[in-house]
Order: C-alpha cells, then structure tokens, then sequence
C-alpha cells in the first residue's frame, strides 16, 4: 500500500495542471498568472523563470539604473524602468530585460501592464544565463528592432555594448574596469565601468 502524499503536496499538483504544459503556453495564459515578484517570460510556448538574482546583480542593476534614469530624466528622453516588467517582443514573445529605455518617441509601446519592444535593454548576465543573455536574447532583441543592447558581465567585470545596423546587432564596445562606458544611441551618456561595478562598503 503506497504512502498518500502530504495535502500540500496534492493542491501543488492539482494547481499545476490547471495550467497548460510546457511548449503550450499562450500570452492569455502568461497574463492569467497570479502576481509575483519573480521575473517570468514566455518564449516559444514555455514558461521561463529565470535565477533568482543575487546579491551583486541587484548591485550592478541598481548602480546602472540610477546612473541611467538620472540622464534621462534630466533631459526629458523618456522612461526608464526595471525588471520585472513585460515586455512583448512580438506575440507569444515575452521578456523582462533587467533594464529598459524607451523613447517618447515611442511612447505608444508603453503600456499599464506590458510594455512593447524597448529603444535599449540590458541584461547582467551570469554563467546561468549566458546562453539565453547572448544567444537567445541576443537575436530576439535584434530581430524586435531594439536598437541597442547592454550585457553587462559582473563576473568578469565587463560591459558590452552592441548596436542594431541593417537588423544585425554590431558590437559598439567592450569596457573593463579603468574605463567609461559609452551609448551610441544616447548621446552624451557615459558611465566609468568602476561605479558600474562597485559594491557599498561600510
């Protein structure tokens, strides 16, 4: 006589299969999911709910932010925002970029819920993510006309920048620590890789 499973364990699963498996996901069920702090993409009918960020991703995340919406507050650019946050590169096709950008000259792709494809992303990126940062992301950015992406490597301490030409991403630059970073697509916007990097002592 087998052993009955825990009541927990049972309302999991009967929750489980109220939802539809892996590769037949819609954007209805995606945005039928409960609220939730975790960052979750849908990608080509499956559901993906990436590492729980640690300690120095939120650093760096957070160093970049500020940098970045002070600029473009300052100059009235547009919207900066961070993850978690939809956005839908096409139908079916949802991302939460660490980081976004979008121009109000593109303000129409700014929605309550979900945003359209961004003018720039950034991912912090880690060995748990790099096929998805600059394989799979790499390209579905670029083919959603995001006209420039960030990955920002804190285990390495690097920053590259890549910019959308004739629909290819093409590197811009690669920074170390010691340098400034630069956009092409923001004029004036700079950032020493230092301060990037830089974690709060006491």
């Amino acid at each position: 006589m087998g052993v009955e499973a825990p009541a927990q364990v049972r309302w999991a699963v009967e929750i489980a299969q109220l939802w539809p498996p892996q590769g037949e996901w819609t954007e209805a069920d995606y945005f039928a999911l409960p609220d939730t702090n975790r960052i979750v993409e849908l990608s080509e009918g499956v559901l993906v709910m990436p590492p729980l960020p640690t300690h120095t991703h939120q650093i760096v995340v957070g160093n970049l932010y500020r940098a970045l919406f002070s600029f473009v507050t300052e100059r009235n650019l547009g919207v900066v925002q961070l993850a978690p946050l939809p956005v839908r590169l096409w139908p079916d096709k949802i991302r939460e970029p660490d980081i976004l950008f979008v121009s109000w000259e593109h303000s129409d792709r700014i929605g309550e819920k979900v945003y359209g494809p961004p003018d720039l992303v950034v991912e912090v990126t880690s060995s748990s993510t790099y096929q998805t940062d600059r394989v799979e992301k790499f390209a579905e950015y670029a083919k959603a006309g995001i006209q420039e992406y960030w990955i920002v490597d804190p285990e390495q301490e690097t920053v590259e920048v890549y910019s959308l030409k004739q629909g290819a991403y093409e590197p811009v630059g690669r920074w170390v620590r010691g340098q400034r970073v630069r956009s092409e697509l923001l004029e004036g916007f700079e950032i020493d890789v230092d301060t990037i990097f830089n974690k709060p002592t006491p």
